[in-house]
């Protein structure tokens, strides 16, 4: 589990991130993280935290935001911007200097631990080095494990949960985890997430559309890759 003071940073995009408030600094009710994007990086995927509002406050620098799929605005520094829970939304480095915000994240729920699996993963040189992210089995079951922080703001949700009930069993078996001690702690540290349990893979589709969805789905998670690798907004 993350303290206050720790530190992340991911070797191929050299974004970082240092834990400011943790979940157990703050009884789960708030994660705060300074986050330092590098210049002319890759946008990040668009995203929805379900049950989560982020506030983002730019110390400095810019970073350009897109909420909802609308406009494009960019937030420098001495200024901020919230997004409320459900709210998809992306952001980027607006510029070629490097940009320098406080994150939160209401509540905590367990962000964290998702940031440590993603960026300890990186650093142990298990993604795809063009990518920037993990492979599709070791994907599924970080984002099935998860989706009470976050999911892909493109296919919907019953679609993103066939896929990864697809996948998840199938990376289980060839060793992945959703999560890794090494990282993260051991598990009875960590704090809870919202709800009991993860959805069947079969909740609100039936068999046949469960393949469909996968499909697409799987076309979803080549295009998040692909733009990874290529995406650079200026």
């Amino acid at each position: 589990m993350a303290r206050a003071g720790d530190a992340l940073e991911h070797p191929l995009t050299g974004d970082r991130m240092v834990f400011l408030k943790t979940a157990r600094d703050t009884d789960g009710e708030l994660l705060r993280l300074g986050f330092f994007l590098k210049g002319g990086g890759p946008e990040a995927a668009a995203h929805v935290h379900p049950y989560q509002e982020e506030r983002f406050e730019v110390l400095s620098g810019a970073a350009r935001f897109r909420v909802r799929g609308q406009q494009e605005r960019d937030v420098g520094a001495g200024e901020a911007i919230v997004v409320p829970a459900g709210t998809p939304h992306t952001l980027w480095n607006a510029g070629e200097e490097e940009a320098h915000l406080i994150l939160e994240f209401r509540p905590a729920l367990r962000t964290e631990t998702f940031f440590e699996t993603l960026f300890g993963l990186a650093q142990d040189g298990k993604v795809d080095p063009r990518s920037g992210f993990p492979g599709p089995l070791q994907l599924a079951l970080i984002f099935r494990e998860h989706e009470d922080e976050l999911y892909l703001a493109g296919p919907p949700l019953f679609v993103q949960r066939a896929l990864f009930g697809l996948l998840a069993p199938v990376g289980e078996l060839l060793g992945y985890k959703a999560r890794y001690p090494r990282y993260s702690g051991p598990e009875e540290e960590q704090p809870p997430g919202r709800g009991g349990g993860r959805p069947s893979a079969a909740s609100g589709a039936t068999t046949g559309g469960i393949v469909v969805a996968a499909v697409v789905a799987v076309l979803a998670l080549l295009m998040l890759r692909r733009r990874g690798s290529s995406s650079r907004r200026r």
